[in-house]
């Protein structure tokens, strides 16, 4: 049972940091960037470049990774749903947009690493440390710290930076946020690169614990959505608490019934909120100021 709790943990850290990475993207912009998921991807996979084939130390294939990973999700940005919204494009095309963007860029990621599962790991597989009863890796430690770190970093960055500030603006109204004087495109250009490169450092950390293959990413990136509907948008508090519940619920239920049952316990738990506490955690709505 302590081992379940240890993976509790785990699950829970890296399902908040990429629920945030996703709700910012959501908060600014309005709509599902699915294609979120192939930043997880990418990142992992530029790591593998990196650091395996262009034999870089991991010191510098880990920046470098998550750079080039960001670039892609900022890059979705500018290149498609930008044009898309000058156009007066819905939210529902513009998930179609990342929708078929993601099903792209994944092809892409099988073109050129293939679909077998690869490594990034060069260390010998370990029993780990005995914490409470528990096993716990290096690398399950260092997945904790960095998540936990950034989650509260992100979580500060929105409420007392300039950038922050001008994201909740553009969330809650663009039109009178260009009013202004805060310009709506490159707000939410700031949202896409902030929320690229949180889901990209969770990617890499995956990537060092459990491997990758290029579907890698849009399961996280489903739990991620499930867990930010459960907490509510635009309350960190709120994406920490959903995250440690689908967290919780689906391990127990793992080990108590089967780990066949994780993603029917995960979508159970989204109808009853969406049926109960469409909200989430927060019960906050977002605020609109009409001009």
């Amino acid at each position: 049972m302590q081992q379940v709790f240890s993976h509790i943990i785990l699950s829970f850290t890296l399902l908040a940091l990429i629920c945030q990475s996703f709700s910012l993207v959501y908060y600014a912009s309005k709509f599902f960037h699915i294609a979120h998921a192939i930043t997880l991807t990418f990142a992992a996979y530029f790591t593998f470049f990196f650091f395996r084939q262009l034999s870089l130390p991991l010191a510098l294939a880990v920046p470098l990774a998550v750079v080039c990973a960001t670039g892609v999700g900022m890059l979705s940005e500018v290149g498609v749903y930008r044009p898309l919204r000058r156009r007066g494009a819905s939210a529902m095309i513009l998930m179609i947009a990342s929708l078929g963007l993601y099903t792209v860029l994944q092809n892409v990621v099988s073109m050129v690493w293939g679909d077998s599962t690869r490594s990034v790991r060069f260390w010998e597989v370990k029993a780990g440390h005995r914490f409470l009863g528990a096993y716990v890796t290096d690398v399950q430690i260092v997945t904790v710290a960095v998540c936990l770190a950034l989650f509260v970093a992100c979580a500060l960055f929105m409420k007392y930076s300039r950038i922050g500030r001008n994201i909740r603006a553009v969330a809650s109204n663009p039109e009178l946020a260009n009013v202004a004087g805060i310009s709506s495109d490159r707000t939410i250009l700031w949202a896409f690169g902030v929320g690229s490169a949180l889901a990209a450092v969770a990617g890499i950390l995956i990537a060092f614990d459990t491997d990758m293959t290029p579907t890698m990413g849009f399961r996280w990136l489903l739990y991620g959505v499930v867990a930010m509907i459960i907490g509510g948008v635009g309350s960190a508090w709120g994406l920490a608490g959903g995250a440690l519940l689908l967290a919780a619920a689906q391990h127990l239920a793992a080990y108590h019934i089967g780990s066949q049952w994780m993603d029917a316990v995960a979508y159970v738990i989204l109808i009853l909120f969406l049926i109960a506490r469409p909200l989430g955690f927060s019960g906050k709505r977002l605020k609109k100021v009409e001009v």
